[in-house]
């Protein structure tokens, strides 16, 4: 039987630039390199192709890869390249395949094909494929496993000149026992004589082919992407060894829903910053790819678009809808009590609660605004999520006022950080969205289970939560059973929840003067005293500040139906009480500013959930037991009288 045809000189028509010839060829080798990527990335594919007489390089794009892996594609394989771009990399011409059909799984090598031999050898010879036909391939091509080609060396002949001097002495051998195969498409292409000679080639200069973003890979020369920008981040000023620069970076998300961040330094900030919009449409051509940094960025791509002096982002029309609007991958709120710490997760819920907005000073000394607002969705359980700087009076002015008229919107987060201190969490980072009410299959669901029973349904937090995993249900208790159960007295402390009322603040020392040092990666926070000199010492660091940090020491009675006792609330509970910081409350009280016992005021005489922590101490030669407010939330009586309900119905199934 006569051999399957191959589409004859489809190598040198290739090589030259022809992309809109649907070439048949076969694979003659096929080797497997290992590159860093997300975790679970499989290996990508290289191979050598041949049209009979002529062999090439081939790259394997990523979404095709599963094609080698499987073994539908392997040596032998006869496929048509659908779509295809060539690349200089390294003094050869090289081809990055985007889509190809299988047209004959195996067949025996057809013709003569010569494979380039392994770098270093001393002598190379080229070796024809029929010499090890259906012979084991060991040695025939040795890929690099790093992200490069491999380069031949300077004795061996290139593609062009192996095949100008062998194709006029070399013939098809047909094997007597190949099949028989005639593909849909098969062109015959006569390659002009510009396709022989030893000359340059000249420059291409038509637009570079739109290609899917999962195509990407640093060995294509001319490419455009054409993708809708979801996301874009401030201006950043940095100093390093070079002096001083700046940079941000924008997201992109293209029909096929692969992801990839583009950066943009100096020159090219003043350039294309302004014309970046969220939500619109560009084709972005030209610029370096490299490897991502998984600190930095949690897009799912082992790439980054690197602009460079060369780049282009031209505004498309949005005509084309089959670009989404937003990529999400949603975590059920149960399932972030699994999740790493630092973990870049999506997450949607219901609002229930929005905090003040509140000041912090960060670990490097600067101030910013922080908001804590909390989600809870069908899972049964509810989560912190906490909003920094401009989010906080942006999008959490907006929340704060929907809440207030228990309008409960729902919210989803794109890229929050999970934090595991003190229970699990969920913050913003500079590259997070939240989008209010967003038409979502998820987000109609959720409204859906709101509506219909799961505004009322008792849900159980995992923000903030010290206790162990496996008693993580709230233990309820009355302030009469922490004494008379003498709670607190063993080796560990005892966590439980009281629903009570404040009664009274203690307003002589609410705050202290706290050390702003920071040492390592955390706020040293221990008191300072202010010295002769008008400064502020710290005993621990020895050292003298100018200003100092104010920080909750806040004593307050609480009473419930059983009794009344002290607790103690420290800095980030306090602020939660109160809703402003240490800071604004002590300049408050020195300015004789009404403001201040308006605020200690307005939290008097309210029904909250204290989660406490109950633990003995001892005082010289006192021992007695010390309650620590470590989490403070007003009392929903919607939710307080379904609780007490679910306890009813429960009580009277146990009898």
């Amino acid at each position: 039987m006569a051999a399957a045809k191959l589409t004859p000189d489809a190598v040198p028509a290739t090589l030259a630039g022809d992309i809109e010839l649907k070439p048949v060829v076969q694979v003659v080798d096929l080797r497997s390199i290992a590159v860093s990527g997300p975790p679970g990335a499989g290996p990508r594919f290289r191979a050598i192709v041949s049209d009979g007489v002529a062999t090439t390089p081939m790259l394997f794009a990523a979404q095709l890869c599963d094609l080698a892996r499987s073994g539908l594609v392997r040596r032998g394989a006869i496929v048509q390249l659908l779509e295809y771009l060539v690349n200089n990399v390294g003094g050869r011409r090289v081809i990055v395949v985007l889509n190809m059909e299988v047209l004959v799984p195996e067949c025996e090598i057809i013709g003569n094909p010569v494979i380039p031999p392994e770098p270093g050898v001393p002598n190379p010879n080229f070796m024809g494929v029929d010499q090890f036909n259906g012979a084991p391939q060991h040695g025939s091509m040795a890929w690099s496993t790093c992200n490069t080609v491999t380069r031949p060396t300077d004795n061996a002949p290139g593609i062009q000149r192996s095949m100008a001097g062998n194709s006029s002495n070399m013939v098809t051998r047909p094997s007597h026992n190949a099949q028989v195969f005639q593909p849909t498409v098969q062109p015959s292409y006569r390659p002009a004589p510009s396709y022989r000679n030893h000359g340059t080639i000249m420059k291409n200069e038509a637009p570079a082919k739109i290609i899917p973003i999962s195509a990407l890979n640093p060995y294509l020369g001319r490419w455009a992407i054409k993708a809708r920008v979801t996301a874009k981040g401030e201006i950043r000023r940095y100093h390093n060894a070079k002096g001083d620069g700046k940079v941000f970076s924008f997201d992109l998300l293209d029909s096929d829903n692969g992801e990839i961040r583009a950066t943009c330094f100096n020159a090219l900030v003043d350039r294309f910053y302004e014309g970046v919009e969220v939500g619109k449409v560009y084709v972005v051509s030209r610029g370096n790819l490299k490897p991502i940094k998984r600190d930095y960025n949690h897009l799912n791509n082992e790439w980054e678009i690197f602009l460079e002096s060369q780049s282009t982002i031209e505004l498309c029309p949005d005509e084309n809808s089959s670009i989404p609007a937003q990529r999400f991958s949603f975590t059920p709120i149960d399932k972030i009590e699994d999740a790493q710490n630092n973990a870049i997760i999506d997450v949607i819920g219901v609002v229930t609660s929005v905090n003040p907005c509140t000041t912090v000073q960060r670990k490097n000394g600067m101030e910013t605004q922080k908001r804590t607002i909390t989600l809870k969705d069908m899972s049964g359980r509810s989560v912190e999520v906490t909003m920094w700087g401009d989010f906080c009076n942006r999008e959490g002015s907006q929340l704060q006022g929907m809440v207030e008229c228990e309008a409960f919107p729902v919210l989803a987060v794109k890229a929050g950080k999970v934090n595991d201190y003190s229970g699990k969490s969920v913050g913003t980072i500079s590259s997070s969205q939240l989008l209010m009410n967003p038409d979502l299959a998820e987000a109609h669901s959720l409204r859906k289970w709101f509506e219909c029973g799961g505004r009322d349904a008792s849900t159980q937090s995992i923000s903030r939560d010290f206790t162990p995993a496996a008693s993580r249900n709230e233990i309820r208790k009355t302030v009469a059973q922490i004494k008379d159960e003498s709670l607190g007295m063993g080796d560990t402390p005892d966590w439980v929840t009281v629903k009570a009322t404040v009664i009274f603040f203690k307003t002589d020392s609410f705050c202290y003067t706290a050390c702003p040092n920071v040492v390592g990666d955390r706020q040293c926070n221990k008191k300072v005293t202010k010295s002769d000199s008008g400064n502020w010492f710290c005993d621990k660091c020895n050292q003298e500040f100018p200003e100092c940090d104010y920080r909750y020491l806040l004593q307050l009675q609480i009473q419930d139906h059983s009794g009344t006792t002290w607790a103690t609330a420290f800095q980030e509970s306090g602020q939660e009480l109160l809703g402003c910081s240490a800071r604004e409350l002590y300049m408050f009280k020195e300015n004789d500013d009404p403001r201040y016992a308006d605020i200690l005021l307005r939290c008097l005489y309210w029904d909250y959930l204290l989660r406490l922590k109950v633990k003995e101490e001892t005082y010289g030669d006192e021992r007695r037991v010390k309650n620590t407010v470590a989490q403070v939330e007003r009392v929903d009586p919607s939710a307080e009288s379904k609780f007490l309900l679910d306890r009813i119905s429960r009580s009277i199934a146990s009898h």
